[in-house]
């Protein structure tokens, strides 16, 4: 099997401290710069696989970087340099403890949670009726806490406020550039005959008093993409609508008993799995951005790595 990026423990000029998260790690330089390292790990039901996917880091990165640069306009981003396919990096800022969830369709873990009868999904009210994968009339927003471990938990827009996690006038601002994000992702997947099905964005706030966008934004990780074309004839005939998203991951480890629950053993994965789930992030790519993926020789992708971040800070 080709190298994977399973873990890093680079030692940067100024390094304060460093961050492993479920598939990122994270490096504070001087609390001005954040680097951050995409691996090839998968996650999936907030659990880390113990397989990495070739590629996958690189797939997630470059995407993040191109819709990083697309959505500018909309509302600041972290964002300040891309020095590898693996890396991107960005201003120091203190990330709200909060991911925003906005969902254009009733799919995923918001209809196994209306199959089982809720008809409120983070305080928003759903209407009766509803088919699975049917656009909502508006996207809602259905937020959740951001767990530093195990599983991350649904909360209301209220309660975000009552519990001190945003203030209020803050929350008002980032639930607006939620929406304006996901309006802009919605245009752009269109023009590749794609639908954003839903997605998820975190916000920080810098040195300087402002909101940015953090981290990752309408990669495969964050988000559900299903097809364009066929889907009005497949919704009408109660079909599986054909999805560009990590959910055939979610899928596959359903159908074989794991659901990240206590007790529950992830399931083997194979040379073959682990192409084909690769072969699919790339595809994703291609789908997603309408570009050509080149695969990046990683014979020694630390070392690559850390020459490029080094380089970086040496010309700042």
């Amino acid at each position: 099997m080709t190298n994977v990026l399973l873990k890093t423990s680079f030692f940067f000029p100024g390094q304060k401290s460093l961050y492993t998260g479920k598939v990122r790690d994270v490096y504070n330089i001087d609390d001005q710069f954040l680097v951050m390292v995409a691996s090839d790990r998968i996650s999936a039901f907030d659990v880390v696989l113990p397989r990495g996917i070739p590629f996958k880091g690189q797939v997630l990165n470059q995407i993040a970087s191109k819709f990083l640069d697309a959505t500018a306009d909309i509302c600041p981003n972290w964002k300040i340099s891309s020095p590898d396919p693996n890396v991107t990096i960005g201003r120091f800022c203190k990330v709200y403890p909060v991911e925003m969830i906005i969902r254009g369709y009733l799919t995923g873990s918001a209809w196994r949670t209306y199959q089982k009868g809720a008809r409120e999904i983070c305080g928003v009210t759903v209407p009766d009726g509803m088919k699975e994968h049917q656009r909502f009339a508006e996207p809602i927003i259905t937020p959740t806490t951001k767990a530093s471990e195990g599983h991350d938990e649904d909360i209301t827009e209220a309660g975000i406020v009552a519990q001190g996690l945003i203030p209020a006038e803050e929350y008002a601002l980032i639930k607006k550039y939620t929406h304006a994000l996901f309006k802009r992702g919605t245009e752009m997947a269109a023009r590749k005959g794609l639908i954003l099905v839903d997605t998820k964005y975190e916000f920080g706030k810098g040195a300087d008093g402002k909101i940015y966008l953090c981290d990752e934004i309408h990669t495969p990780d964050s988000s559900r993409y299903f097809y364009l074309e066929g889907y009005e004839e497949r919704q009408s005939k109660g079909e599986q609508q054909r999805q560009l998203s990590k959910e055939f991951v979610r899928e596959w480890l359903m159908a074989n008993g794991f659901m990240g629950k206590d007790g529950q053993q992830v399931p083997k994965m194979s040379d073959e799995w682990i192409k084909e789930i690769s072969d699919r992030y790339i595809e994703l790519y291609e789908g997603i951005t309408g570009e050509k993926f080149v695969r990046v020789e990683n014979s020694d992708i630390l070392q690559r790595i850390e020459s490029n971040v080094l380089n970086f800070l040496s010309t700042t």
